[in-house]
Order: structure tokens, then sequence, then C-alpha cells
């Protein structure tokens, strides 16, 4: 006996060292899921990020640039990042630099970011095993604003629907235009056609001749239907699936809906009459051509403003006038849950809501019948407010690194932040670091400020308490 625990006192110090080794994997567990993001934004964020890094490799692969040697990784990275984030500003030559393999890889890019890459994911794991995992359905409903988790399944392939839909009836046109009207070879047309319709639709703006669409300023069938394409992506899904369901019932649209049409119609009409009016004379604009080709340039200037970046004219001969009110169009974008950019036209929608209870006295706010919840006043304002800090604090420092001048340096941003991809001609010529703020601002502004913040907070901190009220003087 006495041996026997001998023996035992022995071993306790191994047993001692033995137990911490024992629970190491069950600690390397509870770290990993500590560290693996939680928060549906965060999520989306990392996608995003793995999509760009991709496609920055393989565009830095030598069969992705024209003549000797791989593109550099900031070409790359820029590129990659405005493809994803379907923003279209460039700072190399798109049908000059890239080759056919690099174009594919492109158009790739801007169909996974258009669709949303973690929607694209979740899409991948309802056609191939027909089911998704909870953490997929979280993070796809969150990116397509879906109702709920169960409806997710439906919405995903409501999108795919409608893009393959959508994006082959514009190939289909575009190729018959370009065979039948500038003599393309089938094949070139095909491809001409297709990777227009994926740019279009998605609302990117990429474009496969070096002055973008300017040859085509005076052709209708080039860019009617481009506009139109543009037109239905920046309407956003939400609005497009309740279109589809109750076009005939106007009365029962959601709030959303009618707010996104309405401020669509304005906003075109609107912008057109704008553009128009400031460059009618401008002869290195419209100026030079005939009444009706001034009018469809100037319509299609003000759809692709808003959304897109694609160019008929020449942006950086605009009048600086017109650069501030395309600023502010880029600045509002499209409809929510879409292929647009901006800060989407509901918000400012609410925005100007709100403003028109405050002057008029009255204690909620009404739209189409219907009170606001006061949670979207906090979330519309917080999303502006945020906006117009870092496009502002953007703008000063590339101030400090380009003598381009406040007014083009601004249109940069906003147009890289609203991933709208216009410009008047400086981006190739930033300095690299001027570079990496857009590609900041093109990530940022593909996210949302909201949803890169909610991605950063580790998790929620619940308040338990409340402090006493008091109102400052405002005014």
């Amino acid at each position: 006996m006495a041996a026997k625990a001998t023996l035992a006192r022995r071993l306790q110090p191994l047993a001692r060292t033995l137990v911490p080794l024992a629970e190491v994997p069950h600690a390397a567990v509870v770290l990993a899921q500590r560290v693996r993001p939680r928060h549906p934004a965060q999520v989306i964020a990392l996608g995003f990020v793995g999509a760009i890094l991709a496609g920055t490799a393989v565009l830095m692969l030598p069969a992705a640039k024209q003549g000797a040697g791989g593109a550099t990784f900031l070409e790359a990275l820029f590129t990659a990042t405005s493809s994803v984030c379907v923003t279209g500003l460039i700072i190399v030559d798109t049908p000059v630099f890239w080759t056919p393999f690099g174009q594919v890889v492109i158009m790739v890019l801007i169909q996974l970011g258009g669709f949303g890459v973690m929607s694209f994911g979740a899409l991948l794991g309802v056609l191939m095993a027909g089911r998704l995992g909870l953490r997929a359905r979280v993070s796809a409903a969150a990116e397509t604003k879906s109702p709920g988790f169960g409806d997710v399944r439906g919405v995903l392939l409501g999108v795919l629907k409608i893009s393959l839909l959508t994006e082959a009836a514009l190939a289909l046109v575009l190729m018959l235009r370009f065979i039948l009207g500038y003599g393309y070879a089938p094949g070139e047309a095909l491809w001409q056609g297709v990777f227009h319709a994926v740019s279009s639709f998605n609302n990117a703006g990429f474009a496969l001749y070096s002055d973008n669409l300017m040859g085509f300023v005076s052709d209708p069938w080039i860019c009617l239907p481009i506009a139109a394409a543009v037109i239905i992506g920046g309407l956003g899904f939400p609005v497009l699936f309740e279109l589809a369901r109750r076009y005939r019932r106007p009365i029962h649209w959601s709030m959303n809906t009618k707010l996104v049409l309405s401020g669509t119609a304005v906003l075109l009409v609107g912008g057109t009459v704008f553009l128009t009016a400031v460059e009618w004379t401008n002869r290195a604009t419209l100026g030079a051509l005939d009444p009706g080709s001034r009018l469809l340039a100037g319509f299609f200037q003000s759809v692709i403003t808003r959304t897109a970046g694609f160019n008929s004219i020449d942006i950086g001969q605009m009048n600086p006038v017109s650069w501030l009110g395309m600023d502010i169009m880029m600045f509002i974008g499209g409809g929510p849950a879409g292929t647009a950019g901006g800060l989407k036209i509901t918000t400012f929608a609410v925005l100007y809501f709100i403003l028109y209870t405050e002057v008029r006295g009255e204690a909620a706010v009404n739209i189409f019948g219907k009170r606001l919840s006061r949670s979207v006043h906090r979330q519309a304002i917080t999303v502006v407010l945020l906006a117009l800090a870092l496009v502002v604090a953007s703008t000063m420092a590339l101030m400090f690194m380009s003598d381009a001048g406040m007014e083009r340096l601004l249109f940069e941003a906003i147009s890289a932040f609203a991933t709208v991809g216009l410009s008047t001609g400086i981006t190739a010529s930033l300095p690299p670091a001027g570079q990496v703020i857009l590609i900041v601002l093109m990530f940022v502004g593909r996210l949302g400020p909201v949803t890169l913040a909610s991605a950063l907070a580790l998790r929620a901190r619940p308040i338990l308490y409340e402090f006493p009220k008091e109102r400052p003087l405002i005014g």
C-alpha cells in the first residue's frame, strides 16, 4: 500500500501537466470560435476582401496583361477592387492593357460583385446541395435585404433569374447592333455584347473601348438599351420582385418601392434637364452634336451619373457646374439592395420627409399614408453624416497629394465612394497613395458606412441605463 501511495504521489505532477494539454484542443476551438466572424456584416466584408485579393492575384498573372510581364500589385488591386465593387474607375486602359483573359476575369469579378459575394456563395450552395446552412442564410439575407431567413432561397434564385434574363436580352440587342450597324464579326459582336451587358446591368461602367462609349454618343440602339439595363439594375432587387408580383396594384406597393420609383423618375428628368441645359452650348461635349443627339447624350449621362460609370461625352471637358450637379446625383445613387451605388434614393427621401415634417411643425413623419419608424430617422442621418465625413476627409487628403483642383478631386472621391466610376481624367495621374485612397473609398462605398462600422464592431454592447434628458439650443 505504501508503495502504491508513493507511486500516486509521484504521478500527480505528471497528471497536472497532462490535464491542461488535454484541454488544449478545446481551448483552440474556443479561440477559433471567438476569432471567427459571427456578425453577418463581418462575413460580408471579409467575403469582399477575399474576392478582391483573389482577383488581384489572377490579374497579376502574365496571361492577364498585354506584353511581357504581369501587372503590378497596385494596377491589379485597383482594377480588382473597381470590378468587385462595380465601380468602373481605371488607372490603365482596359482594352489596351488587359488581354482577353484579363477582360474575362474583370467581367467575372463584376458579375460576382454585382450579385454579392456572400449571395453568390449561398447560391452555389442552393444549386449544388439544394440547401443552405444557417450562417449562409443569415449572410445572404443581410446582403440581399431579404425579409426573412426562410425566403433566402427564393430571393437568390429570383436575383439570378433577373440578372441572367436582363443581361441576355441586352447582349442580344447589342450583338445585333454591332453586326448590322458596325460590321463586327459574329464572335466579336457576341463578346462585346456580353461584356457590356454584364457591365451595364451591374452598374460597373467598364467598357472595351479606350474612349468608353463616346463613339456611340449619337446611336440610340447602343445608348438606350444600356441605359435601360442600368436603370433596371439600379432599382434594386426588392423593387423588381414587388413590381413582378404586384405591377397591377400600385396601391399595395411598399413604401420602399414607391420611394425608389418616384425618386428615380424625379432624378432622371431633373438630371437630364440640368445636364442638357448646362452643356447645350459646350462645343467640347454637347454643343457639336445635333439637337436629337444632345438630348440623347443628356439623358444617357443623367442615367449613368447616378449609378454606373459609362460616358458618351468627355467628362473632363464638362462645365464645373455640371460636375457639382453630378456630385449630388452620384452621392444620391440608386435603389437599395441592388447593383447601384451611392447612399441610395430611400436615404435622401427619408431626409426630405423629415425636413418637410419639421418645417410643418408636425410630430410624426408620414410617407404615402404610413408613419415612418423613428429608428429609420437615425439610420438615414447616420449614413449621410458618415459618408460626408469620409468624402470630405478623402478629398482633403487628395488635395495634399495632387494639384488637380478641388472640384476634380471632389468629383473623383465621390465617384469612388458612390461606386459610380466616372472620372474627369485624373485617376491614372494620381500618386499611388491617392489611388489607395480611392481603393478604400470604393470598398467602403460598396459595403456602406454603417455595414462596415458594424463589421468592425466585435460585439454589441447593451446599455442597461439611460441618462436624464436635456435639449440644447438648435440654430
